[in-house]
């Protein structure tokens, strides 16, 4: 390893972690666009899904259209133009994609506001392709995963406010009655749009390297003997059925959530839930996968065990205050989530006994999903909210740990890998749209075992990955000795 890369590059990683904070932003903004495109064009739970199926499926596109030009050009796309124009690249894009909203608010076109999301997703999808191998490649490789999951962290950021800006943007008030109105749509994602063409502007001018030293040099020197393809490795094509089925539970348990709390007395009003109401447990879903996050990504910032042991309690507490903090602003009654921050010492205690081994947390916190769903679905009120709610720290660390073991070993296959695992992102909109399709039969309530069988599956990968990869001869318990 060169002696330059010895320590995260902190004044390259900050600027690069704002795309991350936008796609948090955009991806829990649906969560409120669903149930007010529901209202306003008088759509099913089945139909108003297809807000994230048109989001999510945008990444295979995208990834299909990346590979064809790598092949058409014959050499990779993002290797010939470069990481900082690639990142601006996919910012225009979804720039363009904002500009839809403004004919389709005006004309009340359903179809028009999917083609602005999917365009705005098609961007997203060229930026996940840079931005996660460079977020690796941006200091050692010993801690790659740790600075991925710091940047998933910011990226929650975004997912906290965005559904708390978007309420007010449209209702104009985040506890006020509603005066829906699908024009008021237009003009939050303008302004998402000009910032989209100001962060492309920044990073094009910004130090972020080009062509940065990745991973798969390091990987190489291992001696690992290499195949023609990516998907000659088994822990890849299982770990590319393992993320599309990780971003359909992260993403079809909060877009199905208003869905349900609509359905539930509030037991403070007396009557069925507002979707002003939902907002903030929307945002506490996803706060939670930032608090799950903090909490894992403490790695990047020192390794000094005795201080991060104290990181350990702090950082997740601290993700906590951000977001009683942000809802205090928005003027919420915080009283109903002060319990909430028992149930963070659970994913506490998860970290701890992960050890640090990627396979192990995928195990545990996987788990610990299926237990949350079928608490959720054993019980009603304000216990199954919590419980469904919880699923967002159980699913925190899951895209850094399956990233990881997918990608293990592929040696100079790896950026290959890396672009199957992004095309498989369109879980989050055809997961999403199984379980509004499955609700429709069975209930939103009991829908939610669509989830429990995504957690299963990524039970089975945690615990059969290991041996595929210890017959290669990687063993993370060697490897990542001393982690979290």
């Amino acid at each position: 390893m060169s002696s330059e890369n010895l320590q995260t590059k902190w004044g390259q990683f900050i600027p690069l972690v704002i795309v991350f904070f936008f796609w948090g932003f955009v991806a829990a903004s649906n969560d409120i666009l669903i149930p007010v495109f529901k209202t306003a064009f008088h759509l099913s739970q089945g139909e108003s899904q297809l807000v994230s199926l048109a989001f999510y499926i945008a990444y295979t596109v995208g990834s299909l259209i990346y590979m064809g030009i790598s092949v058409l050009i014959k050499e990779d796309l993002v290797n010939k133009i470069g990481y900082k124009n690639g990142l601006s690249l996919g910012l225009l894009i979804s720039a363009f994609g904002t500009l839809l909203f403004y004919p389709a608010a005006n004309t009340g076109s359903f179809p028009l506001m999917l083609s602005g999301l999917f365009i705005v997703a098609l961007g997203f999808s060229l930026q996940q392709t840079v931005a996660n191998p460079l977020a690796i490649a941006l200091g050692p490789i010993a801690t790659g995963s740790q600075r991925l999951t710091l940047a998933g962290g910011i990226n929650n950021l975004g997912t906290t406010i965005g559904p708390l800006i978007v309420t007010f943007a449209i209702f104009g008030s985040s506890t006020g009655a509603s005066t829906l109105s699908i024009e008021s749509v237009k003009i939050p994602y303008l302004i998402l749009g000009l910032a989209f063409l100001l962060v492309a502007i920044l990073l094009k001018f910004s130090s972020l390297p080009d062509r940065p030293a990745l991973i798969e040099e390091e990987i190489a020197a291992e001696g690992t003997t290499a195949k023609k393809s990516a998907l000659q490795y088994p822990q890849l094509v299982m770990g590319m059925i393992a993320i599309f089925l990780y971003v359909g539970v992260e993403v079809s348990t909060a877009s199905n959530l208003p869905a349900y709390m609509e359905s539930l007395i509030n037991a403070k009003t007396g009557v069925l839930y507002t979707l002003q109401e939902i907002s903030p447990y929307i945002s506490l879903y996803w706060a939670s996968l930032m608090i799950g996050r903090w909490t894992g990504a403490i790695e990047a910032f020192t390794d000094k065990a005795s201080l991060q042991q104290i990181l350990r309690f702090v950082a997740p507490y601290l993700a906590f205050g951000v977001f009683l903090a942000v809802n205090a602003i928005a003027k919420h009654d915080l009283t109903p989530f002060y319990i909430y921050g028992l149930i963070i010492l659970v994913l506490i205690a998860a970290d701890i006994a992960s050890k640090g081994n990627p396979a192990r947390m995928l195990l545990i916190f996987s788990a610990l999903g299926i237990v949350a769903l079928a608490v959720g679905m054993s019980t009603t009120g304000i216990v199954s909210i919590y419980a469904f709610t919880s699923v967002g720290l159980f699913c925190s660390t899951l895209w850094p740990c399956i990233f990881t073991l997918a990608v293990s070993g592929l040696g100079k296959n790896t950026s290959q890998g890396s672009s199957f695992l992004i095309m498989m992102i369109m879980g989050g909109g055809i997961i999403s749209w199984l379980q509004g399709f499955v609700s429709e039969s069975i209930g939103i309530h009991a829908s939610y075992i669509v989830g429990v069988l995504c957690f299963a599956y990524l039970a089975f990968y945690a615990w059969s990955v290991s041996s595929i990869l210890k017959k290669q001869g990687i063993s993370f318990d060697k490897k990542l000795s001393g982690g979290h």
